[in-house]
């Protein structure tokens, strides 16, 4: 990896990184310094993984499929964190189970593109399956071990459909970045 590919990093993570600085100087978001820092971590660490990936592949298609799966994970990662998608509490565990699937997927498949595909498609599936087993967990009875319990939201809060909804989206961008992937698998041969 070149120097000119870490300084583009860090400048992108920089300008980003400015948008809560502003909204914490002039519009009384209150973020503090360790968030800076680990959300940083996060950016820089994504564009790292982008870079270090799209160099594999050669084709348009394998450098899109790469950016779609590393600013997916990204979002979704960032979108549990902040907030949780299924109420607060340890059920949004299950998410990082969600990016495990694509993580070692991609190691196994070595990057290449079928094999990607494979690996992307398998994450989609672990997505949508996420609210499912927290649903059936809830109608169980289960209630303890999808949220915490001193919080004052219940599960799917704001609402199932929401959260099926979200997590649909996140199964076509997984989805989308898999057939990305295929095609650049396609090109190859």
């Amino acid at each position: 990896m070149h120097n000119k590919s870490l300084i583009r990093i860090a400048l992108v993570t920089g300008c980003i990184l400015l948008v809560p600085l502003l909204g914490n100087l002039f519009m009384g978001w209150n973020w503090p310094p360790f968030a800076f820092a680990f959300w940083g971590a996060l950016l820089f660490g994504t564009g790292l993984t982008y870079e270090l990936v799209a160099r594999k592949g050669g084709t348009i298609a394998y450098r899109a499929a790469v950016g779609v799966a590393c600013a997916t994970g990204f979002i979704l990662f960032w979108i549990n964190a902040a907030a949780g998608i299924i109420g607060d509490g340890p059920v949004n565990l299950m998410y990082l189970g969600v990016l495990a699937v694509g993580f070692i997927g991609a190691f196994i498949a070595r990057f290449q593109p079928r094999g990607m595909a494979l690996a992307l498609f398998a994450t989609a599936v672990a997505q949508m399956l996420v609210p499912v087993i927290a649903l059936v967990i809830w109608k169980a009875g289960w209630e303890a071990l999808l949220i915490d319990p001193n919080s004052p939201n219940p599960p799917f809060d704001p609402g199932i459909a929401p959260v099926f909804g979200l997590n649909a989206v996140f199964v076509m961008l997984f989805v989308g970045a898999a057939l990305l992937f295929r095609r650049a698998s396609a090109n190859r041969l």
